[in-house]
């Protein structure tokens, strides 16, 4: 049964300026540092960091809890599985509350645009 359907798209220019003025403190403030040495590993990174971007965004939607204290940036992290296929790890208050249900996430992205969407079940 599905629970939740979340979808956001990242605007990879807008967020690469965000990420200019502010530096790594964007960077730490929004990812853990395990995506954030994927990403710069990258030859792109700013395509890999807007897709993790638009991916913790759309879970936030798909639970629909709106931001407030129970939703903190660290507590979905995006993942790779062996195959490479994207997943969402939660920790915290999310684990707790989430770990039961499966959660589908899709990741897309071309030079300007991140799409990213999340199935709760």
């Amino acid at each position: 049964m599905i629970k939740g359907i979340g979808v956001d798209v990242v605007d990879i220019t807008r967020l690469e300026r965000v990420a200019e003025e502010w530096q790594h403190r964007f960077l730490r403030k929004i990812f853990t540092p395990l995506e954030i040495t994927y990403c710069e590993s990258k030859p792109m990174p700013i395509q890999h960091f807007a897709v993790r971007f638009a991916a913790k965004e759309a879970f936030a939607k798909a639970i629909a809890t709106g931001w407030n204290h129970a939703f903190r940036w660290h507590d979905v992290e995006i993942e790779n599985d062996v195959t490479g296929k994207p997943i969402i790890k939660l920790h915290g208050k999310l684990e707790q509350v989430f770990f039961p249900n499966i959660i589908h996430l899709s990741l897309s992205h071309t030079r300007t645009s991140a799409v990213a969407v999340v199935v709760l079940e």
